[in-house]
């Protein structure tokens, strides 16, 4: 089966057709995805905008960008102590 890509406008198109009032099955039909994929969608980007979809990746970005620095700065100062304690 070959992995799809879909944008955020299209994952919202997708859930205001649902809520105007067609039906998921048809709507993952056309789209080429499972039911359950739809669902997911739904209740991740239920109620949001494009623009604030948007906003929620970037945030999540800088979020894994921010832990990863924390997880580098705290294993320097592992090292640091380990260089530290040792008795020359």
């Amino acid at each position: 089966m070959k992995n799809k890509r879909y944008k955020e406008e299209q994952i919202i198109k997708a859930i205001k057709e649902h809520e105007v009032g067609a039906k998921v099955d048809d709507i993952c039909r056309r789209m080429g995805i499972s039911n359950g994929t739809f669902y997911n969608w739904r209740s991740k980007y239920a109620g949001m905008e494009v623009n604030e979809v948007r906003r929620l990746k970037e945030l999540e970005a800088e979020n894994t960008k921010l832990k990863k620095l924390l997880a580098d700065k705290l294993l320097e100062v592992e090292a640091m102590k380990d260089v530290l304690s040792k008795k020359w």
